[in-house]
């Protein structure tokens, strides 16, 4: 995936400023900041669903939101977009149906989530771990090969954030791309390679060992807090 000088805005507002970074395949990728850096419009041109005033953004090869992609890339909100008034089961079934996938992929990807023992139950009666995971499911449904997924263990217990990252590096290892964001950076350590931004820029591209090694800091949280005190440009922090 190749973003070039993206440059978007939002209501009035510079949301990604002129950002550049390259994204491996077959990697789970961090894409870390505070709230409200970006992160999530990041996402969403990735994912072909925002606006941008220039710049470019190719996924797998085609321009962002090519109709080539769908199927190919699955997005996970940070809302779970699933319908109340049906089972786990029809919930995931349904998105099967939209991408040609069938039944039998719609029984795997709930197993793969943990769901199996809910899968009849009414979604309106999922705790939030439950719905996220839903979400997660309708995702994998389509065997992406690309997987966006936008703070997906935001209120999770961590139990269930264990589980859901032991999940991603499965996806990674048999070849499926991830994108996560998150603003927690402890959560890094699980990530391969780390896109860190703040106020829409890209601060650095790296990854946790040369994180640390760059910034003399043990701590992620403290390596990213060191990073943006030293920052005087977009990619004050190198590639590892």
């Amino acid at each position: 995936m190749a973003i070039e000088h993206l440059t978007v805005t939002r209501g009035g507002r510079l949301a990604v400023d002129d950002l550049t970074v390259e994204i491996p395949r077959g990697t789970i990728t961090g894409l870390l900041g505070p709230s409200g850096c970006g992160k999530t419009t990041l996402m969403r041109c990735i994912v072909g669903t925002q606006l941008i005033a220039s710049g470019t953004v190719t996924v797998l090869d085609h321009p962002a939101g090519s109709a080539d992609l769908r199927g190919r890339v699955g997005y996970v909100t940070q809302q779970a977009t699933i319908y109340d008034d049906l089972r786990v089961v029809d919930n995931v079934r349904y998105f099967a149906s939209l991408y040609g996938t069938g039944a039998g992929a719609a029984d795997e990807a709930i197993e793969s989530v943990g769901l199996a023992d809910h899968r009849t139950a009414s979604c309106a009666n999922l705790s939030g771990g439950q719905r996220t995971r839903v979400s997660l499911a309708c995702a994998l449904v389509a065997r992406p090969e690309l997987l966006v997924l936008d703070e997906p263990t935001v209120g999770l217990d961590p139990v269930l954030r264990v589980d859901l990252w032991q999940r991603f590096g499965e996806l990674a290892r048999e070849g499926t791309t991830l994108l996560v964001s998150s603003h927690v950076m402890d959560e890094a350590d699980h990530c391969g390679d780390l896109i860190l931004m703040r106020e829409g820029r890209l601060l650095g591209h790296t990854t946790p060992t040369t994180l640390r090694e760059d910034t003399g800091c043990q701590s992620l949280e403290e390596a990213f807090l060191s990073v943006i005190r030293h920052s005087t440009g977009p990619t004050s922090v190198a590639a590892g």
